[in-house]
């Protein structure tokens, strides 16, 4: 079985990539940017009618799409995570129209969540920034596309190898920058909100099943863990795993994305129904592997705090 990883070589995808790769029967493709890859390309800029001759010619039997910004501009957003998705939905209808599809979109589309609760695939969507209004364009653009597909609304991510650009690589990053000293000060925004972290290696398990299930599968489909943590209790876990002694000081502005969704948790039983997954990682587990991925980096410089 063919299957084509497009956005390989970034967090998401390179764990998708590696669960993949251990499968009996699989010969995962890769796509991207980078040198090498089977499939060299940007959906941010690239063109259906070329798209769709490359990816007539590596015939995959389903496409696992990683690729997506979480940060820059709303021009930024919309090109990767909107019309990067629909390039790729219009080129796999003319080459390859009967691969499956798994495309990662985000529990952002649902926007803030009601304390208490947990979101169903069905709940609203009203996201409260342009991140989250960008992924649900993506949401749209593959569920109307006719084709074989499906869309993993994943979480807030957590484990091994998480990049500084989210909340738990810029905090196990800025301690290791702080040294153990008891005069040390990690300076992170407001650690309040709630969110429902999934353990990446999870979500890839998520994904190489959806790639892999045979039969048609719902149109979307929660991948989290199913409970909501507050985002103070996972930094105070990086906290114990890295033996900072010194002190968390609140003082540092936060995101207004984050700022904005005080509460987010997702009901992961239809994945559970379709897909036979469940969440097997505890964020204790999901900490220290972040924190050992971290600690092997080379260290880097600048002072500690994040934003």
């Amino acid at each position: 079985m063919r299957i084509l990883v497009l956005g390989a070589t970034g967090y998401l995808g390179g764990h998708v990539a590696e669960r993949l790769s251990a499968l009996p029967g699989v010969r995962p493709l890769y796509g991207g940017r980078s040198p090498g890859a089977d499939l060299p390309v940007d959906l941010a800029t690239a063109r259906p009618g070329p798209l769709a001759e490359a990816l007539a010619a590596l015939a995959p039997d389903a496409v696992v799409n990683c690729a997506g910004a979480v940060g820059g501009d709303p021009v930024v957003l919309a090109e990767v995570n909107a019309r990067g998705p629909a390039v790729l939905c219009a080129a796999l209808r003319e080459a390859a129209p009967a691969a499956r599809l798994v495309h990662l979109g985000s529990a952002a589309e649902y926007g803030p969540g009601r304390p208490g609760e947990r979101v169903h695939e069905d709940g609203p969507t009203r996201p409260a920034a342009p991140y989250g209004a960008t992924k649900l364009a993506g949401t749209v653009a593959v569920a109307a596309s006719g084709l074989d597909a499906v869309v993993l609304r994943v979480g807030n991510p957590v484990g091994p190898g998480a990049p500084a650009a989210g909340l738990p690589g810029s905090v196990a990053r800025a301690l290791l920058r702080s040294g153990p000293g008891p005069e040390a000060v990690l300076r992170v925004g407001d650690l309040s909100p709630y969110r429902d972290f999934v353990d990446v290696r999870d979500l890839a398990e998520a994904a190489a099943l959806a790639a892999t299930r045979p039969g048609p599968l719902p149109a979307v489909l929660n991948i989290s863990g199913g409970q909501a943590v507050e985002v103070r209790e996972l930094v105070h876990a990086l906290v114990r795993a890295s033996g900072f002694t010194g002190r968390v000081e609140e003082s540092a502005g936060g995101s207004a994305r984050s700022a904005a969704v005080g509460w987010q948790c997702s009901d992961v039983s239809a994945a559970r129904a379709a897909l036979g997954w469940a969440p097997r990682h505890t964020l204790a587990d999901s900490v220290a592997a972040l924190w050992a991925s971290i600690a092997a980096e080379p260290l880097a410089a600048g002072p500690g705090g994040v934003r």
